[in-house]
C-alpha cells in the first residue's frame, strides 16, 4: 500500500510564450510629413535665393531711427486703445446686465452700432471731426454755452485714432466681458448680498477674479488683433505707426517688398511677446482648476476656481471674524 505524501509537489505548468506586440504600422504619417517637410524647405528655399526680396536692405531698415518710432507709436496706440477699451467694455457689459431697461438698451445700440460698421469708416470719420463739428461746447441744451473748444486743437490726429480704435474695439470686449460674467454662478452673488455686501464690492471682490479665467484667452487675441489693426489709422490720417513709416520708406526708395517684409517681422516679433505674456496670465488666472471636471464637481464653480467659503465672502465683506452671524461692516 503507498502513501500520498502531503507534501509532495504539485506538478509545474508550463507558461505561455510572452507576447510580442508590434506597433500598427502607419505610413501615412510617414508619407504626410515628408511632403510637409518637402514643401517647408522649398518655401525657405524661395525665401533665401529669391533676390527681390533683398535682404542686405530689410536688416538695413530694420534698425531704422522712422521704423522704430513706428514701432513704438503703434505700441502707445495699441496699448492705450486697449485700456480705453476695457474701462469702457466693463461699463457696457455691467449695463447690459442692469435691470434698467435705459441701461440695456442703450449698451445694446452703442454695441450693434460700433460691431455693425467697418473700423476704416469709423476711422475716416473720426478725421474729418473737425470738419462736422468746427467746435465743441459745454452748457445748456439748446441754451447758453460755458465753454467753447476748437475741434482741430482739442482733438488732433493721434486722439483721433485713439479714441477711433478703443469705442470700435470696446463694442467686441463688451459681449467677452459680458460672457465672463455670466459664467459665474449666481449663487455666488446671492450668498454676498445676503452677508450685505455692496453690488460694486461683490463685482471687484467675488464676480470679476473668477470671471478672469474666461475673460483673459479672448482679450489676449483681441490686444493682438488690435496691433494689426492700427495699421488702418492712416484714414484719420496718422502717419507716425509702424505701416506708415515702412510704406512710405519703400515709396521713396522704390524698394516696396523689403520694408513690407521689415514690418511683418516687427509685428510678428511684438505678436509673439504678446502670444507668452498671454499665456502666463491665462495660467495665472486658471490656476486651480480641473479641466478634466465638468463645472460643479469638486466644490468648484463655472469659473474653476473653488466656491469661496462663508468666512471667506465674510472677510471679503471687511470683517475680519469667521463666525457667520457676525456683523458685517459694508
Amino acid at each position: 500500500m503507498t502513501s500520498t505524501s502531503p507534501h509532495a509537489s504539485a506538478p509545474t505548468r508550463e507558461l505561455p510564450e510572452p507576447l510580442r506586440a508590434r506597433p500598427v504600422p502607419r505610413p501615412g504619417r510617414w508619407v504626410s510629413a515628408a511632403v510637409v517637410l518637402v514643401l517647408v524647405a522649398m518655401a525657405v528655399n524661395g525665401l533665401v535665393t529669391n533676390p527681390n526680396f533683398r535682404w542686405d536692405t530689410v536688416w538695413l531698415y530694420l534698425r531704422d531711427v522712422v521704423v522704430v518710432r513706428g514701432v513704438g507709436w503703434t505700441l502707445v496706440l495699441t496699448f492705450g486703445s486697449m485700456a480705453l477699451a476695457v474701462v469702457l467694455a466693463v461699463t457696457l457689459a455691467i449695463m447690459r446686465r442692469s435691470d434698467n431697461p435705459v441701461m440695456r438698451w442703450v449698451a445694446w445700440a452703442y454695441i450693434w452700432f460700433f460691431r455693425g460698421t467697418p473700423i476704416y469708416t469709423q476711422l475716416v470719420f473720426w478725421g474729418l471731426i473737425s470738419v462736422l463739428y468746427p467746435r465743441l461746447s459745454l452748457g445748456i441744451p439748446f441754451g447758453p454755452e460755458f465753454f467753447v473748444f476748437s475741434t482741430r486743437d482739442l482733438i488732433t490726429a493721434f486722439w483721433a485714432a485713439l479714441l477711433g480704435l478703443a469705442l470700435n474695439e470696446a463694442a467686441y470686449l463688451a459681449e467677452i466681458v459680458r460672457a465672463g460674467l455670466s459664467s459665474v454662478d449666481p449663487g455666488q452673488t446671492e450668498a454676498a448680498k445676503a452677508l450685505g455686501m455692496k453690488d460694486g464690492k461683490i463685482m471687484r471682490r467675488i464676480v470679476l477674479p473668477q470671471a478672469m479665467r474666461v475673460i483673459v484667452p479672448p482679450t489676449g487675441n483681441e490686444t493682438i488683433s488690435m496691433l494689426k489693426t492700427t495699421s488702418l489709422v492712416v484714414a484719420v490720417p496718422f502717419t507716425l505707426d509702424l505701416m506708415y513709416a515702412t510704406s512710405a520708406i519703400g515709396n521713396r526708395t522704390f524698394q516696396p517688398i523689403p520694408l513690407l517684409v521689415v514690418a511683418a517681422l516687427w509685428y510678428l516679433l511684438i505678436t509673439s511677446i504678446l502670444m507668452v505674456g498671454q499665456h502666463f496670465l491665462e495660467r495665472y488666472y486658471g490656476r486651480g482648476f480641473d479641466g478634466g471636471s465638468p463645472a460643479g464637481r469638486s466644490g468648484r464653480g463655472p469659473s474653476g476656481s473653488r466656491k469661496p467659503r462663508k468666512q471667506d465672502l465674510i472677510r471679503a465683506a471687511g470683517t475680519t471674524k469667521d463666525d457667520p452671524f457676525a456683523e458685517v461692516t459694508p
